[in-house]
């Protein structure tokens, strides 16, 4: 049975370091759809009727892309699937382009993160998104990698372990020596803040803060402290900690930390974990 293929795929992909957690959701829809109309290969027809049902263009395209992928590695083994028409429901892709934070607008958003309105939920509100701004800004973290750091994953002498992360790779992060030590200041704060959920950062829930909740609030901060108020509205990905992540590697980004905030950063180094 195709489903029976479709797992036998996922495995393999698996295998490979790709997570596929919408892929394979969606793929198991496709070998549910393929099922009910009595089929049991895909065909370049049924694969087109499932994705038309993707409600928006882009999705189309890509629920479609799903199977052509699913396709041509079961071709590899035989002639009985059809590969779909890849660019049946294709949509031009326009990428935002970037904007890359300079010096001195890096400095004004931890300025304004660090004057956010207290919560009584979240009375760490401002050292926890000042903290958090200030590592994605001085070590190029990925946002999604800051917020799935734990208590135990900073580690002595100033070293993050990044666990897990893009194709399933660890690595180790060393710390410029005020990033460390600002980190250390919010450490002692957030101790003091203790639950069952050891995430670095959390949220009002007590559980680990959501990637939608920092995207609302940096661009809530960017609006507070005037920065490119002509790109408006601000798309989710180009006004989101992501491109700070350029400043880190560039060397220009300031650092969080408790009597300077505008140091600079000189240091950064990937090692791998095995």
């Amino acid at each position: 049975m195709l489903i029976d293929d479709i797992e036998r795929y996922i495995a393999l992909r698996r295998s490979l370091g790709f997570k596929l957690q919408k892929p394979a959701r969606h793929l198991r829809s496709f070998a549910r759809f393929v099922t009910e109309r009595g089929e049991s290969h895909i065909r370049g027809a049924t694969a087109g009727a499932w994705a038309a049902a993707a409600p928006t263009p882009e999705a189309r395209h890509r629920w479609l892309g799903y199977v052509v992928r699913l396709a041509r590695f079961l071709r590899a083994e035989g002639p009985a699937d059809e590969i779909p028409p890849e660019k049946l429901f294709a949509v031009p892709k326009l990428r935002p382009v970037p904007y890359i934070y300079s010096r001195d607008e890096l400095a004004r958003i931890l300025e304004t993160v660090g004057q956010l309105r207290r919560q009584k939920p979240n009375p760490l509100r401002r050292q926890l998104y000042v903290t958090l701004f200030g590592l994605i800004a001085a070590t190029g973290l990925r946002v999604s990698e800051a917020l799935h750091l734990r208590l135990g994953d900073v580690l002595p002498s100033g070293v993050l372990h990044i666990r897990e992360t893009k194709f399933n790779k660890s690595r180790l992060v060393p710390l410029h020596k005020s990033v460390a030590e600002a980190l250390e200041h919010y450490l002692d704060m957030r101790r003091r803040f203790a639950g069952s959920d050891d995430h670095l950062f959390l949220s009002v829930q007590k559980t680990a803060l959501a990637y939608t909740t920092v995207n609302y609030t940096f661009r809530r901060v960017l609006q507070l402290a005037n920065i490119a108020p002509g790109r408006s509205p601000p798309q989710l990905r180009d006004a989101s900690p992501a491109p700070m992540r350029h400043e880190a590697r560039c060397g220009r980004a300031p650092l969080c930390c408790p009597g300077d905030l505008y140091g600079s950063h000189r240091y950064r180094a990937h090692l791998l974990v095995s």
